[in-house]
């Protein structure tokens, strides 16, 4: 087992249910008592989302137009229904800002009856769609849709409010607001203003008050503390306010009969539903991904999406036919759902008692809330869903065009029209991109260079071949494919083209961004993915048609190819490794290609067992033996040529530049990186770092001799001492990892021997007998991981190395003196292999803790 996967117990009476993603568990569920058992964490959880369920379900109630009794129904109705029936447990569902602007359309256009009998009519189509089991084609929904669609509606809720917060009453349309804000703003109402910036102010302040104190007080949900300072200060102050006004519920309005036009009423029907059910089931994802970064979240089962359509229609139509707002989930409120601790649909049912508790009990309270308070509330929130984060990431995958025009479209002229215009943009972009291949031809050093930038598709074939016949006959041609699709035609061009010009005495060279696609020209298909390796070139060597790494990364020790000397018998346990499927050397990584586990690597000695005796050549993982000058090193020297090559073509003119600075300015790194020599550890990969950022010292085992050592090794010493008094560096770290052969040797060494009888690696590991003694005598506070104990010794000396190595850092000379003067820190890092996790150090008088990297560490 990887020794960073935390272990659970497992139940005996339950059965082990496997299914994919977001899909139901297959099978009857178990047998269970009926008895209801609400945790502590679910009870708390339904506090901390009802108080914020409670403003906001009045504003944005506020905001369409709607009875504000409305806004509660939809609250209490999301939590306890969709809460019971859904298929995400802890997606928290309510009246949602994202439906505002659409019901607010649909009061203005059909009244508050018809609106409610729309909002029944779209729950009994989410019912349908549920029952077809289509929720997973509401995913293949463009993000960058589904974002501009919320700025759209974001932006109009922000300018509708405005007129609120100033005083006025707003109109019906964006434009309408737009052109009524000058005569607003000529007579602004003081009172309104004053309580409005109030309430954004401790929106904003409270969740940044700092100290101690602080974070208590940071519990209370911001929106709860705007909404009630406002409705104290004005009271206190004896403001005259437009305030909440909630009739009694015997006056309250039920659904009726839809009247209108067909077609009106149709259009209307599928814009709510389109809008409740994207809304929802992107949120229940989201709130997936939450719950999986929360530790020890593996009780909490994925979202079943088919059955979460089927629990938004059912809310919908309760919410319908009692006089309430259109239901979606929310993911503010399932967001702090998580983030306070809930583990089942408990939490979310119980906030919605509470809301039903408080509109039967708390009227008289609610109704000394100021309408602009609540107003600045949902303004606030508008605000927020023109997110600046989407933007930069829709522009990054070059998609703003399709979130400018979907916003656009949903401002000026509705949330149905945007969507609609914002999908038809979305498939133009996706022809022009499928369509529009670059292809350029040039001559460097005699090699005629063939440059293809784009989806090669047959309509980019009569530019292709015009391209490839001005390569004369008998030149070197190289062909670069940037592009991840090859349809048939333009392969057979190229194939053909290819054929025709090796046989009169050129020579081609096919490259391109998968592994190997250099040595010949793969199927179209193989271009995107292959399940086995199929083939050889003229070399001998694997095409690597069927590798299935990343192309992200240039190394190649990723077990792609068989070794030249493998029987035809293990070809079928190469294609098992490749695919992921079950192999008897090792586990399987989620990448999908195998590599030995961190823990059973160092059980097996590693790299850094004993070395093997002269002549016997080495054991690789794989059972195979390799001897000096062999077959396999033959094929290292290969693969480093080739790695060479591709470094000068592909990598070389992108790095050229900053490397030209760094030889003229010399090397300036701000960080001494000090970790083992494991192969599986990529210093500039975990750190995401580049030429100049690190200095790096790696040895066996991350060791620090500590000063004056006899017989010690002053390798360290000097490179401590250059880092800190030369290039003045400002952070030291040491980084440990899963699986260390040599904490493992340390662990089973080999009998005591005379001291000229121990080998140069023996000697060297005896700078982590230190760590062992700390391990066996638990001396010194006490080293973990966040939320779990070390799953075996090895582990637990792993952790224990990094900390003990830190303390030989402090006690060098240049490191002290550093430290004293505040110029340098010192970073304990630890590296889980298996799950390419890192965990950094943190340092208490009571103990030592390696926790998971998180967003506020970046404070570090």
């Amino acid at each position: 087992m990887p020794t960073c996967v935390p272990t659970h117990t497992a139940d005996p009476n339950r059965p082990e249910r496997a299914h994919p993603p977001h899909s139901p568990p297959h099978g009857p569920p178990p047998d269970r008592p009926r008895r209801l058992r609400i945790a502590g964490a679910d009870l708390s959880a339904a506090v901390a989302v009802f108080l914020i369920a409670l403003p906001l379900s009045l504003g944005i109630a506020l905001a369409t137009g709607a009875p504000l009794q409305a806004g509660l129904v939809a609250a209490a109705v999301g939590g306890i229904v969709a809460g019971r029936i859904g298929g995400c447990p802890l997606q928290v569902s309510g009246p949602a800002a994202g439906l505002t602007v659409v019901t607010a359309d649909l009061i203005q256009q059909y009244g508050w009856r018809t609106t409610c009998a729309i909002t029944v009519l779209a729950g009994l189509a989410q019912i349908g769609l549920g029952c077809l089991r289509v929720a997973r084609g509401a995913l293949a929904v463009s993000p960058a849709i589904v974002h501009g669609m919320l700025a759209g509606i974001g932006v109009t809720i922000a300018v509708a409010q405005v007129h609120i917060v100033l005083g006025g009453t707003p109109q019906s349309s964006v434009p309408d607001n737009l052109r009524a804000l000058p005569a607003q703003l000529a007579n602004v109402d003081p009172a309104a203003v004053a309580v409005s910036v109030l309430t954004l102010t401790l929106l904003l302040l409270w969740p940044k008050l700092p100290g101690r104190a602080g974070r208590l007080l940071r519990m209370v949900p911001a929106a709860l503390v705007a909404v009630a300072g406002a409705t104290a200060t004005a009271a206190a102050a004896g403001l005259v306010l437009a305030e909440v006004d909630l009739p009694s519920w015997r006056s309250h309005a039920l659904a009726g009969l839809p009247e209108g036009p067909v077609l009106g009423l149709v259009a209307a029907v599928l814009t709510t539903t389109l809008v409740c059910s994207v809304q929802s089931l992107l949120g229940a994802v989201a709130v997936d991904k939450l719950v999986a970064r929360r530790p020890g979240s593996g009780h909490v089962p994925r979202s079943d999406l088919d059955r979460e359509l089927l629990g938004q229609g059912t809310a919908n139509i309760a919410s319908g036919c009692l006089g309430g707002l259109p239901v979606a989930g929310v993911a503010v409120r399932s967001s702090a759902n998580v983030r306070a601790g809930a583990v089942s649909r408990n939490s979310t049912m119980l906030h919605g008692a509470l809301v039903v508790v408080a509109a039967l009990l708390m009227v008289p309270v609610l109704e000394f809330i100021p309408l602009a308070s609540l107003a600045a509330l949902v303004m606030a929130v508008g605000i927020q869903m023109v997110s600046l984060h989407h933007i930069r990431t829709v522009t990054r995958h070059r998609e703003a065009l399709v979130y400018a025009v979907t916003a656009v479209g949903v401002v000026f002229a509705g949330v149905l029209e945007g969507v609609a215009l914002g999908i038809a943009v979305a498939v133009g972009v996706a022809l022009h991109r499928l369509t529009h291949t670059r292809i350029t031809h040039e001559v460097k050093e005699e090699v005629h260079h063939v440059d293809v930038r784009g989806q090669l598709t047959f309509l980019a074939v009569p530019r292709l071949s015009r391209a490839l016949h001005l390569v004369p006959q008998g030149a070197t041609g190289v062909v670069a494919l940037d592009g991840s699709f090859m349809d048939h035609a333009a392969y057979e061009a190229l194939q053909d083209w290819q054929n025709t010009h090796t046989a009169r005495g050129g020579a081609v060279e096919i490259t391109g961004r998968r592994p190997r696609a250099d040595v010949r020209l793969a199927e179209p298909a193989a271009l995107i993915s292959s399940p086995t390796t199929e083939g050889t070139d003229e070399t001998g060597v694997p095409s690597g048609a069927g590798c299935r790494c990343r192309p992200w990364t240039a190394w190649r020790n990723h077990q792609c190819e068989l070794p030249l000397s493998a029987p035809d018998d293990d070809r079928s346990d190469h294609d098992n490794r490749v695919t992921g499927g079950p192999s008897s050397t090792g586990s399987t990584s989620g990448t999908g290609v195998t590599h030995q586990a961190g823990d059973a690597a160092g059980r097996q000695g590693g790299h850094y067992g004993r070395p093997s005796r002269p002549g016997t050549g080495s054991a690789s993982p794989t059972g195979s033996v390799s001897g000096a000058g062999g077959p396999k090193a033959s094929r290292t020297g290969t693969d480093l040529v080739r790695g060479l090559s591709t470094f000068q073509r592909s990598t070389a003119p992108l790095v050229r530049g900053e490397l030209a600075r760094l030889a003229r300015e010399g090397q300036r790194p701000t960080q001494l990186f000090l970790t083992c020599a494991d192969s599986r550890l990529v210093t500039s990969m975990i750190t995401s770092s580049g030429p100049g950022d690190l200095f790096v010292v790696r040895n066996v085992g991350n060791l620090v001799p500590p000063p004056g050592e006899e017989s010690g090794d002053d390798s360290v010493a000097a490179a401590l001492e250059y880092a800190v008094e030369v290039l003045a560096v400002r952070s030291i770290t040491v980084c440990g990892h899963s699986g260390c052969g040599a904490m493992q040797a340390l662990l089973d060494p080999r009998p005591d021997g005379p001291p000229s009888a121990r080998t140069p690696l023996e000697r060297w590991l005896r700078h982590g007998l230190p760590s062992l003694k700390r391990v066996r005598d638990g001396g010194g506070p006490g080293v973990r991981l966040a939320g779990r104990a070390p799953a075996d010794i090895a582990e637990q000396l792993c952790l224990t190395n990094v900390v003990q190595q830190l303390e030989h850092l402090r006690a060098h000379a240049s490191v002290a003196r550093a430290l004293k003067d505040g110029l340098l820190t010192l970073h304990g890092l630890y590296f889980h292999v298996g799950e390419a996790q890192a965990y950094l150090l943190i340092e208490t008088a009571a103990e030592r803790v390696f926790d998971r990297v998180r967003a506020e560490d970046l404070a570090l």
